[in-house]
């Protein structure tokens, strides 16, 4: 069992969780992930680390409650504990010898973007962090990027942060002001990363992507998470999850990943009618106790 030793919002829309485990939080790299279950009967899912400390023993992930399993782990306290919490999977970021970085995140890619770019900041590297969200209420880490960047630049998509545009804009930006990057990192949705990845392929520049499809076990036995690669298929989750931009099909990937959704809904269906029973139940018992009272 694995205690979860924090809890937060970030907004209304994302959770800051800190898990204790001491093995992974010594092991653990920028890029990997772990993979956790809530219980007995949950799913197994992927998500990528944010932070570790491995002097408290600790491993921080943030996620978005959009699935069935993340809305039940977004409802969690601390106190809680974790029926499993395995790690690290996958690959870390190939980061050594980067000198010059544009970091891209696309909102809760943001937060997988992050320890990259704090790694090649500690490492002396100039980092350029480029973010983008769809409105200023849903920003994420910007304090903590502040801090671990050479330069920061958030675009919203409504402009309500005073700097409406698209990731790609303020990348475009930073190459004709004469940023010569040998190396763009960039996370977050597919499309993102396929405009992100054609705009650097016209400048010859090094791109990473780190791709994040259906996943089950983690270690390449299920097939659910393979990526086009070139002319051939490789799997996010023990070749990856990051892979060379210039060659990963996108279009793929995404027809890939809409062929789950009715599967998704399902699932969502399912724990918002739990949800739903449960709030019955409670008015109910209230109601009980109140006429107990003689209320």
């Amino acid at each position: 069992m694995y205690p979860i030793k924090e809890v937060r919002a970030l907004n209304n829309e994302v959770t800051k969780m800190v898990v204790e485990a001491l093995q992974i939080s010594k092991k653990i790299k920028p890029g990997q992930f772990i993979m956790l279950r809530i219980d007995e009967v949950g799913e197994r899912i992927p998500l990528t680390m944010n932070e570790a400390d491995p002097v408290a023993g600790t491993v921080t992930i943030i996620f978005q409650a959009v699935g069935a399993t993340t809305k039940q782990l977004a409802k969690m306290k601390a106190g809680d504990t974790l029926l499993d919490f395995a790690g690290p999977f996958g690959n870390p970021t190939q980061l050594e010898g980067a000198k010059r970085v544009a970091v891209i995140g696309g909102g809760l890619g943001t937060a997988i973007a992050y320890p990259q770019a704090k790694f090649l900041y500690e490492q002396g590297a100039m980092v350029d962090v480029i973010t983008g969200f769809r409105t200023k209420d849903l920003i994420l880490l910007e304090d903590e990027i502040n801090a671990h960047s050479t330069s920061q630049i958030i675009m919203t998509d409504d402009g309500s942060n005073g700097n409406q545009g698209l990731v790609t804009e303020a990348l475009q930006r930073r190459i004709d002001e004469g940023a010569n990057y040998d190396l763009v990192l960039a996370v977050g949705p597919v499309i993102m990363m396929k405009f992100v990845a054609a705009l650097t392929k016209k400048y010859g520049i090094k791109t990473y992507v780190s791709m994040n499809p259906l996943m089950i076990d983690g270690t390449g036995m299920c097939g659910g998470c393979r990526v086009k690669v070139g002319d051939g298929y490789k799997h996010a989750c023990v070749d990856g999850p990051d892979f060379d931009g210039h060659l990963v099909d996108y279009d793929d990937a995404m027809r890939r990943g809409a062929s789950y959704r009715s599967f998704e809904n399902v699932a969502n269906d399912a724990v918002d009618a739990a949800d739903a029973a449960a709030a019955v139940d409670a008015a109910a018992a209230e109601h009980e106790c109140l006429i107990g009272r003689g209320k």
